[in-house]
Protein backbone atom coordinates (compact mmCIF):
# COMPACT_ATOMS: atom_id res chain seq x y z
CA UNK A 1 0.00 0.00 0.00
CA UNK A 2 1.71 3.67 -1.13
CA UNK A 3 2.00 5.92 1.90
CA UNK A 4 -0.53 8.77 2.38
CA UNK A 5 0.04 12.03 3.15
CA UNK A 6 1.10 13.18 6.55
CA UNK A 7 -1.60 15.50 7.99
CA UNK A 8 1.34 18.14 9.44
CA UNK A 9 -1.09 20.76 8.82
CA UNK A 10 -5.14 20.29 7.70
CA UNK A 11 -6.58 18.63 4.84
CA UNK A 12 -7.28 21.05 1.95
CA UNK A 13 -11.00 21.39 1.57
CA UNK A 14 -11.02 19.62 -1.69
CA UNK A 15 -9.07 16.76 -0.22
CA UNK A 16 -11.58 14.06 2.33
CA UNK A 17 -10.10 11.69 3.91
CA UNK A 18 -10.69 8.90 2.10
CA UNK A 19 -8.39 10.44 -0.01
CA UNK A 20 -5.81 10.95 2.19
CA UNK A 21 -5.77 7.41 3.59
CA UNK A 22 -5.05 6.48 -0.17
CA UNK A 23 -8.67 5.27 -1.19
CA UNK A 24 -10.39 2.43 -1.58
CA UNK A 25 -7.16 0.34 -0.96
CA UNK A 26 -6.51 1.18 2.28
CA UNK A 27 -10.49 0.48 3.30
CA UNK A 28 -10.19 -3.07 1.85
CA UNK A 29 -6.97 -3.54 3.31
CA UNK A 30 -8.79 -2.26 6.72
CA UNK A 31 -12.10 -4.18 6.18
CA UNK A 32 -10.34 -7.60 4.96
CA UNK A 33 -8.05 -7.36 8.38
CA UNK A 34 -11.13 -6.64 10.34
CA UNK A 35 -13.53 -10.18 8.79
CA UNK A 36 -10.55 -12.22 8.90
CA UNK A 37 -10.96 -11.98 12.32
CA UNK A 38 -14.70 -12.08 12.90
CA UNK A 39 -15.16 -15.28 10.52
CA UNK A 40 -13.22 -17.01 13.93
CA UNK A 41 -14.83 -15.08 16.54
CA UNK A 42 -16.94 -17.33 18.70
CA UNK A 43 -18.82 -14.64 19.99
CA UNK A 44 -20.10 -11.92 17.25
CA UNK A 45 -18.42 -14.66 13.94
CA UNK A 46 -22.09 -16.57 14.58
CA UNK A 47 -24.05 -13.15 13.50
CA UNK A 48 -23.03 -13.69 10.03
CA UNK A 49 -24.54 -15.51 7.47
CA UNK A 50 -21.75 -18.07 6.81
CA UNK A 51 -22.06 -17.72 2.97
CA UNK A 52 -22.14 -14.23 3.14
CA UNK A 53 -18.98 -12.99 3.44
CA UNK A 54 -17.62 -10.80 0.74
CA UNK A 55 -20.96 -9.52 0.69
CA UNK A 56 -20.27 -8.10 3.99
CA UNK A 57 -17.07 -7.62 3.59
CA UNK A 58 -18.14 -5.28 0.66
CA UNK A 59 -20.76 -3.83 2.68
CA UNK A 60 -18.77 -2.70 5.32
CA UNK A 61 -16.34 -0.85 3.31
CA UNK A 62 -18.88 0.67 1.07
CA UNK A 63 -20.11 2.19 3.81
CA UNK A 64 -16.74 3.43 5.39
CA UNK A 65 -15.95 4.87 1.94
CA UNK A 66 -18.80 6.69 1.39
CA UNK A 67 -19.00 8.08 5.33
CA UNK A 68 -14.94 9.28 4.39
CA UNK A 69 -15.90 10.76 0.96
CA UNK A 70 -15.80 8.18 -1.43
CA UNK A 71 -17.94 6.89 -4.20
CA UNK A 72 -21.45 6.54 -2.71
CA UNK A 73 -21.89 2.71 -3.70
CA UNK A 74 -23.11 2.05 -0.48
CA UNK A 75 -26.12 4.05 -1.38
CA UNK A 76 -26.43 2.93 -4.90
CA UNK A 77 -26.42 -0.56 -4.04
CA UNK A 78 -28.19 -0.68 -1.08
CA UNK A 79 -30.33 2.34 -0.06
CA UNK A 80 -30.21 5.18 2.95
CA UNK A 81 -28.10 2.79 5.48
CA UNK A 82 -30.24 3.17 8.41
CA UNK A 83 -27.86 0.97 10.43
CA UNK A 84 -29.61 0.53 13.87
CA UNK A 85 -32.82 -0.72 11.49
CA UNK A 86 -30.12 -3.34 9.30
CA UNK A 87 -28.54 -4.55 12.81
CA UNK A 88 -32.13 -4.89 15.08
CA UNK A 89 -32.34 -8.81 14.40
CA UNK A 90 -29.19 -9.01 16.00
CA UNK A 91 -28.94 -9.32 19.61
CA UNK A 92 -26.07 -6.71 20.15
CA UNK A 93 -25.26 -5.89 23.85
CA UNK A 94 -22.36 -4.31 25.06
CA UNK A 95 -20.12 -7.42 24.94
CA UNK A 96 -20.48 -7.71 21.05
CA UNK A 97 -19.87 -3.88 20.58
CA UNK A 98 -16.91 -4.40 22.13
CA UNK A 99 -15.58 -7.42 20.52
CA UNK A 100 -16.69 -5.65 17.40
CA UNK A 101 -14.72 -2.79 18.70
CA UNK A 102 -11.57 -4.69 19.52
CA UNK A 103 -11.27 -6.57 15.99
CA UNK A 104 -11.70 -3.47 14.31
CA UNK A 105 -8.82 -2.16 16.45
CA UNK A 106 -6.93 -5.22 15.56
CA UNK A 107 -7.66 -4.20 12.39
CA UNK A 108 -6.58 -0.38 12.46
CA UNK A 109 -3.72 -1.77 14.43
CA UNK A 110 -1.93 -3.23 11.43
CA UNK A 111 -0.96 0.17 9.63
CA UNK A 112 1.74 1.88 11.48
CA UNK A 113 1.93 5.79 11.37
CA UNK A 114 3.35 6.37 8.18
CA UNK A 115 0.63 4.68 6.70
CA UNK A 116 -2.04 5.92 8.97
CA UNK A 117 -1.26 9.30 10.42
CA UNK A 118 -2.54 9.67 14.30
CA UNK A 119 -5.20 12.11 12.90
CA UNK A 120 -6.67 9.92 10.49
CA UNK A 121 -7.09 7.10 12.86
CA UNK A 122 -8.34 8.92 15.91
CA UNK A 123 -11.20 10.02 13.12
CA UNK A 124 -11.34 6.48 11.80
CA UNK A 125 -11.81 5.31 15.58
CA UNK A 126 -14.35 7.80 16.99
CA UNK A 127 -16.32 7.30 14.25
CA UNK A 128 -16.44 3.33 14.40
CA UNK A 129 -16.90 3.41 18.27
CA UNK A 130 -19.89 6.00 18.04
CA UNK A 131 -21.17 3.98 15.35
CA UNK A 132 -20.89 0.10 17.35
CA UNK A 133 -22.30 1.28 20.63
CA UNK A 134 -25.27 3.29 18.83
CA UNK A 135 -26.05 -0.58 17.57
CA UNK A 136 -26.67 -1.72 20.93
CA UNK A 137 -30.32 -3.09 21.08
CA UNK A 138 -30.08 -5.63 24.20
CA UNK A 139 -30.31 -4.59 27.61
CA UNK A 140 -27.51 -5.71 30.27
CA UNK A 141 -28.31 -9.21 31.91
CA UNK A 142 -26.96 -7.68 34.88
CA UNK A 143 -27.71 -4.18 35.13
CA UNK A 144 -25.81 -2.36 38.01
CA UNK A 145 -28.75 0.24 38.96
CA UNK A 146 -30.63 -3.14 39.76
Amino acid sequence: MSTPPSPSAPLPDDVTLFEAVGGEPFFRTLVKGFYDQVKDDDLIGPMYPEDDWDGAEDRLRWFLMQYWGGPRTYTEQRGAPMLRRRHFPFPIGTPEAERWLTLMKNSLDQFDDTELAPPFRDAIWNHVERLAYMMINKAPTNPAWL
